[in-house]
């Protein structure tokens, strides 16, 4: 019978704060693109899709950590995507009856969460191979990286497009709106910088730190 070595209180820190740096979804890793790229306009539909990744994240990752000892190889990938797919249904279904102005603005991008990289990633590294509680933090600490990344965009590109924030303004009267910044262009300009920053401080700190 195979024993389970029992993680220390270091890997449950590491597990947690991975997501937010060192492993950020999408400055670090580069998944989960697509939504990144398409919801990123203004700061409510980041929000709404970094929660709505994060339920689904959550969830996945608990059931499939239950579940991983009678996992069978040829099945793995299917029971993954049946898992999945099932949270992905029920996150899509609660928008459309709560928040249908919101579920018409983030299209079929809900749905998609599906074949998200991320939740994908997290059932293969982590869930399949770990207890509960380490699934449990990797999926929180993940969702959280995702989170900040998608509402960092959002508020910039929200308020060079529009001068507002949260539809608050911000800018002076005087202030010209960068349309194109609203537009895909847009998206992938801010996204390359913001990743050009990451890996410029990340550098900077291993310089430090040698």
């Amino acid at each position: 019978m195979e024993t389970e070595i029992k993680p220390t209180k270091s890997v449950y820190t590491q597990t947690l704060t991975a997501g937010l740096w060192r492993e950020n979804p999408t400055f670090r890793l580069l998944l989960g693109m697509c939504p990144t790229l398409a919801v990123t306009a203004a700061l409510k539909p980041a929000l709404t899709m970094s929660v709505a990744v994060i339920f689904v994240l959550v969830c996945s990752n608990l059931v499939i950590s239950f579940i991983r000892r009678q996992l069978k190889p040829h099945l793995r990938i299917l029971m993954f995507t049946l898992t999945i797919a099932t949270f992905v249904t029920i996150a899509d279904l609660f928008l459309k009856a709560y928040y249908p102005t919101m579920s018409e603005e983030l299209g079929p991008y809900v749905p998609l969460i599906i074949v998200n990289c991320i939740i994908m990633c997290r059932a293969e590294a982590c869930a399949s191979k770990n207890g509960l509680v380490i699934s449990f933090l990797d999926a929180i600490s993940m969702g959280a990286g995702f989170t900040v990344s998608l509402c960092v965009l959002g508020v910039i590109r929200e308020i060079l497009s529009t001068g507002a924030v949260w539809e608050i303004p911000v800018m002076p009267k005087s202030f010209v709106p960068w349309t194109a910044l609203r537009m895909p262009v847009g998206a992938f300009i801010t996204l390359g910088l913001l990743i050009a920053l990451m890996n410029l401080i990340s550098k900077r700190k291993t310089a430090t730190a040698a």
